[in-house]
């Protein structure tokens, strides 16, 4: 759980940009997205298998630029 920690001579801004980062970083905001409606475990694996093939062409045209 993120949290930050506040001296009074902190500046709010600052320590709220803190936060936004460690709560982006430990992916809370796209877990809650991910979890707001439900979905079938047939969309879930499509999906997966999209990102998957998404990355490995990434991968192949890293290695081709090369």
């Amino acid at each position: 759980m993120p949290g930050v920690y506040l001296d009074e001579s902190d500046n709010f801004d600052v320590a709220l940009r803190r936060f936004k980062k460690q709560v982006e970083k430990s992916g809370i905001l796209s877990e809650l997205k991910k979890r707001q409606h439900f979905e079938k475990p047939s969309v879930m694996r499509k999906k997966k298998k999209a990102a998957a093939r998404k990355r490995l062409l990434k991968k192949m045209r890293k290695i081709n630029m090369m």
